[in-house]
């Protein structure tokens, strides 16, 4: 890092990178009963730096980080010390041997995996292991943490206290130093970083229509994950493959007025390649073991998707045989709808039309905008305008962010409609 950087920038960068490793650390050393310490040493010593560093960056941003992280850990060890009336030379001399190991620059992805297997504890929910991992080990504040999950500020911050005092109930930092030891939960894990790369791709939790960072996060654990003896399997190659493949299309997702662009009308010159070919290389990899899983397939659908040049070039008969496959494992609504589509593909769009009706459970997808801008496309495809007129302002009402109203907005256009009836709509900022 250059000497004349922007502190601020610089220390937000660094702080998002490091906070999770150093609350790992932190957490290794005080006990998972003292996570809510852990954090509060973390942000004194945030703090701590924006004042420092506003005089000059040190050389070493990291090594000063850490070094200051120590120095804190000795003064909230002094202080229960103090409270405990046990204050003696031997007993100080103690503390600043016991704060010496809370950075061991050879375990960095050791403190990280730690933490992340400790906060998918089983008494907890999906949201709310991925919700303390987006807290501890990403290093988002609260209200990003709430944002993520379009929840109120001060409600999220009661789920995550519950969530860290399950942690604290149960007193122990989960340990994965070997594969038996990860097998416990490791699925729960990568559930958890698949709704937090779902939350920011799709916006399947979130206000914006794509959150850049929560993917990012999602593949760098998912990464470390592959990268760790103890947790790399052809299951998590098959997970990072599926984020790889899915991230290189971010891209060409929003046009330049900020509307959320349809997969087939995406510019897949903008796709990012080094992604596609990072993806492809972990679903080689992913190959390797003899189970077929859900994440195999769903990376299996994209990467027939990100080698094809173009919609009509796609090979669809595999990629429905695909979520024929993927439909038998993971019965869900909308693995169904993208079964559908698929298959509308091979058979028309009339009936499209009539696969996707028929979907099981299908009242689950009336929320789902999605849902409706398949059958609004599949009803313009088939010569329906009424329709799908009716189909895309159900879906403009259902739209959660402006992107997503703007895409239903241009595709009513398309019906020969320039608004939209539906009174929750209005024109994208």
């Amino acid at each position: 890092m250059g000497m004349h950087a922007d502190p601020e920038l610089v220390l937000a960068t660094l702080f998002r990178r490091q906070s999770g490793r150093m609350i790992g650390a932190l957490v290794r050393m005080l006990g998972v009963q003292r996570v809510d310490l852990a954090e509060d040493i973390v942000q004194e010593t945030l703090l701590a730096a924006l004042q420092a560093w506003r005089l000059g960056m040190p050389r070493d941003p990291e090594g000063w980080l850490f070094a200051v992280m120590r120095n804190r850990v000795r003064d909230a060890l002094r202080r229960d010390r103090v409270r405990a009336r046990v204050i003696t030379p031997e007993a100080l001399a103690d503390d600043a041997a016991a704060a010496e190991p809370a950075f061991d620059p050879d375990d960095e992805s050791g403190d990280l995996l730690r933490m992340m297997f400790s906060c998918c504890h089983p008494s907890l929910t999906d949201d709310g292991r991925t919700a303390l991992i987006l807290k501890l080990v990403c290093g988002f504040g609260t209200a990003e943490v709430a944002c993520a999950f379009l929840a109120d500020r001060a409600a999220m911050e009661k789920r995550l206290t519950r969530a860290k005092k399950v942690l604290a109930d149960d007193g122990v930092l989960y340990e994965v130093s070997t594969p038996e030891q990860a097998r416990e939960r490791l699925p729960a894990v990568m559930t958890a970083l698949y709704l937090m790369f779902d939350a920011g791709y799709h916006g399947s939790a979130t206000p914006e229509p794509i959150r850049a960072d929560l993917c990012a996060e999602a593949i760098r654990l998912a990464t470390l994950l592959v990268d760790a003896p103890a947790t790399s399997s052809p299951e998590v190659h098959a997970l990072v493959a599926l984020m790889c493949l899915h991230a290189a299309r971010m891209p060409a997702r929003l046009d330049a007025a900020g509307s959320l662009v349809p997969f087939e009308r995406q510019d897949r010159t903008l796709w990012d390649g080094e992604l596609v070919s990072l993806g492809m290389q972990h679903l080689g990899a992913s190959a390797n073991g003899g189970e077929l899983t859900a994440y195999h397939l769903e990376a299996g659908i994209a990467a027939q998707h990100a080698m094809a040049r173009s919609v009509r070039e796609t090979p669809w008969s595999e990629i429905a045989r695909l979520y024929d496959l993927l439909y038998a494992r993971k019965r869900t609504p909308v693995v169904a709808l993208g079964r559908a589509i698929a298959r509308a593909e091979l058979v028309g769009p009339r009936d499209g039309i009539d696969e996707v009706l028929a979907i099981e459970s299908r009242e689950k997808l009336e929320a789902y905008p999605f849902f409706w801008a398949a059958l609004g496309d599949l009803a313009l495809r088939a010569g329906d305008t009424p329709r799908a007129r009716s189909w895309l302002e159900r879906g403009a009402a259902t739209a959660r962010n402006d992107a997503e109203r703007a895409m239903f907005f241009r595709r009513l256009g398309e019906c020969g409609r320039a608004s939209c009836s539906c009174p929750t709509a209005r024109v994208p900022s």
